[in-house]
């Protein structure tokens, strides 16, 4: 078997031979998109031509399976894949040809997306990709279309046609920039007539496309074309200097790790509420030393500015990043946060004026004028999204391009798509089509969450209940491992999302783990500094870790425990208020603190003076901390009333001598579940509604206060207690 350098071949033969011709397309669109050097995050495409039989008249029919709009090749399933007849779809072209005759090219163009339908086999309801053509009016029973960097810095290079002939000797085809589509798949479909021999065409800016009439054969060659663009590029690259002269050398050094994460903690949040004025971003950071050796370079700022290439990438890049000219060695925070202001700001004009300059007469409206890439020497590279997801993928596809300027520059000089052709990508009808039809965003969506508390109980239910309403999650305990596994609960059930996840922080789903002891400022401050690493900053917090430390029989509780239950239910609040401040303020977003307080802060028993002492003092710091806050940040609280089951607070132990102090009879061998729903029956009989408070029910009061449905309320305490009437107000 061939051995190859720069792209792995793992095709299995003996797992092929167990497949159906639909099931071995999946096989081969797994593969090829389980490696980033073919195709990026949700790019390229596959296709098989099949024999199946008609559902109605049972003939047999040519099938073109081919990966539909939207969608993943490395994560792609049978579901993803549209069926359409090939006889249907060769019929298009007759239609296309009388519209486009009549001097309605580009229109004639989009109208055939929507007769896509009208060829569907067997109601497959996957809407087809715009690519269909390119798959359709090849000749190979087998057609890969992908995005290799290496291929597309050739095709992104200024004598990239020249280039292709050098390379392959004849063995690609070239076709130049054309929009992926209608036109498109007709050019390819002459090209393959008029040299019957050639298995693969070079798309001018976007990547290529090989076919065979064997799909392993198919897989193979694919495979075989990138590795000989890689291994020209790299050979060329190595002659001109390799790392070392990348990008004309380095003009800055990369910042120590500490400094660095110094640096990125500082500006993080600052900078994700400059590019939020319009919706709110998640962001995702990268530092590695191929980002580094790229933002530090002499050619940064050249290439920045020309944008990239590749109409995958900058439909999430933006036609271009933002870069900063900033000395790391002889510059501080304070002249970077100036350098980014005025950058932003020279960005949404520059921007406002390509929209302007190319809009066509019914463009839709101008899309957020903010970057989603910023660019900073010593600290590598920021990426902003709708999630988490996005973010990383925004990453992901701007490290392509730095990869493709890269082979470029090597083998000869960078081009970017020009701005008319990006602007008519970037702003398609039929995308804005496809935006449109995407489900309306979940309520707590483009927000980040710390929840407080969340190894267990209320707080694990909590963190559970904002993240089925598409908040990001951050789950804080005292014990890491329990934060780490609720945060995983999360992540097994969502997904971590699509795109390559990075390392560190920056592997981060929409949930996340991390330990912090609220008793100490620098434990909350590193806290926060790991949200802003992780996802940029944060819009809310909610602090359901309490203690409660019972008296002896004669009323007492030591010392050390008094001042442990007010250091927790107090003063930790207080400190986590007033840390995340700092932070909140420097972001500029509206968001909300929510505590937690107690119906015993408003009902004086006994056993528990240090619990109840505590919640009413936690009840007035609420007020305190609104008053302080606003108007950015609503505090508010939540009062449950004994919650039992679920509660890390009501250990077996702690269940038996309540049961023992209110007389309630039970047995010493008793299962832990049957005596805490007879202590939890005990509290719901004394309130007015008789049922006893889950933390489901505390969850609920978190979201409301959380979300924007109580916009205007806070220093307000929301009691979920079943309607203890000892606690209402006096």
């Amino acid at each position: 078997m061939k051995r190859y350098q720069h792209v792995n071949f793992v095709w299995d033969d003996a797992k092929a031979a167990t497949l159906d011709p639909v099931a071995r397309l999946i096989y081969r669109s797994n593969l090829l998109g389980s490696d980033q050097r073919i195709t990026n995050t949700g790019g390229g495409n596959t296709s098989s031509k099949i024999t199946e039989h008609d559902p109605v008249g049972g003939t047999p029919e040519k099938v073109l399976w081919v990966k539909g709009s939207g969608g993943d090749l490395r994560t792609s399933t049978r579901a993803f894949f549209s069926s359409l007849y090939l006889s249907k779809l060769n019929a298009l072209q007759q239609v296309y040809a009388k519209r486009a005759d009549k001097g309605v090219k580009s229109p004639a163009e989009d109208d055939m997306v929507g007769l896509y339908s009208h060829c569907t086999f067997n109601l497959n309801p996957r809407a087809s990709s715009i690519d269909t053509p390119l798959h359709a009016y090849l000749p190979g029973a087998h057609v890969d279309h992908m995005h290799p960097n290496a291929i597309i810095a050739i095709a992104a290079s200024a004598n990239s046609e020249k280039l292709t002939r050098e390379i392959f000797n004849g063995e690609m085809a070239y076709v130049p920039w054309m929009r992926p589509g209608f036109e498109l798949g007709l050019a390819m479909q002459e090209i393959s007539r008029q040299q019957p021999n050639v298995r693969a065409i070079m798309m001018g800016q976007h990547g290529f496309i090989s076919w065979a009439d064997d799909d392993k054969a198919c897989y193979t060659l694919t495979l075989d074309f990138i590795e000989r663009a890689a291994a020209y590029i790299e050979d060329k690259y190595a002659k001109k200097g390799g790392d070392a002269a990348a990008f004309g050398g380095a003009k800055y050094q990369t910042l120590p790790t500490e400094k660095r994460r110094t640096a990125l903690t500082a500006i993080l949040p600052w900078l994700r509420g400059q590019v939020s004025q319009r919706q709110r971003f998640i962001g995702t950071v990268q530092d590695d030393e191929k980002i580094q050796r790229f933002v530090n370079s002499h050619d940064a700022a050249r290439l920045a500015e020309l944008g990239t290439s590749c109409p995958d990438h900058f439909l999430r890049t933006k036609i271009k990043p933002l870069y900063v000219d900033w000395n790391p060695q002889t510059e501080d925070v304070a002249a970077l946060k100036k350098k980014l202001a005025d950058g932003i700001a020279q960005y949404r004009t520059d921007y406002a004026a390509y929209y302007q300059k190319c809009k066509r007469s019914n463009s839709p409206a101008m899309r957020d004028p903010n970057p989603t890439v910023v660019l900073i020497p010593g600290l590598g590279m920021v990426a902003w999204g709708k999630d988490k997801s996005e973010s990383r993928v925004t990453a992901e596809f701007y490290n392509c391009a730095v990869e493709v300027m890269r082979g470029a520059e090597a083998i000869d000089r960078y081009v970017s798509l020009p701005q008319q052709e990006a602007f008519d990508i970037e702003y398609w009808l039929l995308e804005e089509a496809k935006l449109k039809r995407m489900p309306a965003e979940k309520e707590l969506a483009r927000r980040v969450v710390i929840v407080i508390g969340a190894g267990s109980g209320i707080g694990k239910q909590t963190a559970h209940r904002l993240v089925n309403e598409g908040a990001h999650v951050v789950c804080v305990d005292l014990n890491e491992a329990s934060a780490t596994a609720t945060a995983k609960e999360i992540t097994d059930r969502l997904g971590t999302g699509i795109g390559v996840a990075g390392t560190g922080l920056s592997a981060c789903g929409p949930a996340l783990g991390l330990a912090a002891d609220i008793t100490k400022r620098e434990s909350i401050r590193r806290m926060l500094d790991d949200v802003a690493m992780a996802y940029g900053g944060f819009d809310s917090i909610c602090v359901t870790a309490g203690i409660f430390v019972p008296s002896d029989t004669t009323g007492h509780i030591p010392d050390d425990k008094w001042a442990l239950t007010f250091a927790i239910n107090v003063t930790g609040s207080y400190l986590v208020g007033d840390e995340a401040a700092k932070t909140w303020r420097e972001q500029g977003l509206r968001g909300s603190l929510v505590l937690t307080t107690s119906a015993n802060a408003a009902v004086s028993k006994k056993g528990s003076i240090a619990y109840d002492a505590s919640k009413a003092a936690a009840n007035h710091l609420v007020g305190e901390l609104a008053i302080e806050l606003s108007p950015l940040i609503r505090v508010n609280a939540v009062a449950p009333a004994t919650v039992v089951q679920g509660s890390a607070m009501f250990p077996r132990e702690r269940v038996i001598g309540s049961l023992a102090k209110y007389g309630i009879p039970f047995t010493e061998s008793e299962a832990t579940d049957s005596l805490v729903q007879k202590l939890a029956q005990f509290y719901a009989d004394r309130t007015l509604t008789k049922t006893p408070i889950t933390p489901e029910d505390q969850a609920e009061g978190y979201f409301l206060l959380v979300s924007e449905r109580l916009s205007k309320t806070t220093g307000q305490v929301l009691a979920v207690d079943g309607g203890l009437h000892e606690a209402f107000l006096r």
